[in-house]
């Protein structure tokens, strides 16, 4: 059986057809279309032979046409006419962005999907995208093209510059979640109305700026790997596109850094505790520090003699690196859950750093002087240490403990 959902009234000159629909769905998938004649009504009955066949939920399929100078339009409302869980609106201006903001906003469903009309993105990936929405056990879902487990088929230049853009992303904005554009997301409905009133892209910017917005609010990211075809008779301006998501990332990061989104408001209205603030995760590493300092001089000591310098060295710091990861995780950053194994292994790489610089302090104390004092040896291990440490703390903050969107494997 399928449904469709009741419309609200859209803004900016919109149409919608059919005029009217019934009870409210599980499920909506927006499929955003300009100038799409050719691929329209073949992508469309896929789609809806999909959801007919395979998909466990209730779902209905919105065409948004942004403006489309061609047939486009004619085609989406015989495909509504046709095909009863189908429904067309059209705008009358361009954006992608817009055309998700209009019908996200008047949707009813539970969750709100898009996906391109070239179904590039497996479609199999569809229900382990929605699937933790429907549970709860999720807030936002958006495919990956760029996880291990993705099976992706597109020329080098645009992998070079899909990876370039998200790594641009997490460099200059600190997000976590590893693709920002691939053209597969869903929200539940709650949360997408409450949080686009306050993004402002209309084009193809508008997906980036909406993760940033919901991951700064404290709504949990599941990442789900995607088989994806590239399309070859792709539309998008490349250059033009990058530019625009430059300006972008340029305006959100400014907006980030005067205050003017209201995260703290929106984590207050979501439900999500603040995170840990600078200060507070700093004293609390602080304590950890402390203890691990003086544990690892007490290991140093007992392992002198039958080890030597360098082995001592590298066997009490190993050991309390990994006792130093496992406490910091829960106590200093409040990480729980799954990962702790991969969290080790990332903090023995930051082990190395610190090896690296205590050892260097050893080695270069051994060129000043053959047989040093003991206390000037703990005096300059201890300096070297409360270095490795300051470098530790960044590093654990920025990038072991930096609370990765959850991870959906299909």
């Amino acid at each position: 059986m399928t449904t469709l959902i009741e419309p609200a009234v859209l803004k900016s000159g919109g149409r919608l057809f059919p005029p009217t629909a019934g009870a409210t769905v599980d499920v909506e998938i927006v499929v955003p279309v300009f100038n799409e004649e050719t691929d329209l009504e073949p992508s469309v009955r896929r789609l809806n032979q999909f959801l007919d066949e395979r998909f466990p939920f209730t779902a209905v399929i919105t065409i948004a046409d942004n403006a489309s100078t061609d047939s486009t339009w004619q085609h989406a409302v015989t495909l509504a006419a046709e095909l009863p869980r189908v429904r067309a609106v059209h705008l009358d201006a361009k954006g992608r962005g817009r055309a998700l903001h209009q019908v996200w906003t008047a949707s009813t469903a539970t969750v709100v999907a898009y996906m391109d009309v070239d179904l590039s993105t497996d479609l199999n990936a569809l229900l382990p995208l929605v699937a933790p929405l429907m549970s709860g056990h999720s807030d936002v879902a958006i495919g990956s093209r760029l996880s291990r487990s993705s099976r992706v088929t597109r020329g080098p230049k645009r992998e070079f510059i899909s990876r370039s853009y998200n790594l641009l992303l997490r460099t200059t904005l600190h997000t976590r979640f590893s693709d920002a554009q691939c053209g597969f997301k869903a929200l539940r409905a709650e949360y997408a109305r409450t949080l686009l009133p306050h993004v402002r892209d209309t084009s193809w910017f508008f997906d980036t700026e909406l993760l940033v917005l919901a991951e700064r609010s404290g709504l949990r990211i599941a990442e789900v790997p995607v088989d994806w075809i590239d399309d070859p008779d792709s539309r998008v301006d490349v250059a033009a596109t990058a530019l625009a998501d430059l300006r972008g990332i340029a305006r959100v990061g400014r907006s980030l850094l005067r205050g003017e989104l209201p995260v703290r408001e929106l984590r207050a209205e979501f439900g999500r505790a603040e995170p840990s603030s600078l200060l507070r995760q700093g004293v609390r590493f602080g304590v950890v520090g402390v203890l691990s300092t003086l544990a690892y001089l007490l290991l140093f000591l007992l392992w002198r003699a039958p080890l030597g310098a360098l082995g001592a060295n590298f066997a009490a710091l190993l050991v309390t690196a990994v006792a130093n990861t496992a406490v910091n995780r829960r106590f200093t950053f409040g990480v729980s859950g799954p990962g702790a194994g991969r969290h080790q292994l990332q903090g023995l790489l930051v082990f190395g750093l610190g090896l690296a610089l205590t050892s260097g302090s050893l080695w270069a104390l051994g060129l000043a002087t053959a047989h040093p004092a003991r206390a000037v040896e703990l005096s300059v291990l201890l300096i070297a240490n409360l270095a490795s440490t300051v470098l530790r703390f960044v590093l654990l903050r920025t990038w072991v403990f930096a609370h990765p969107s959850r991870k959906v494997t299909s």
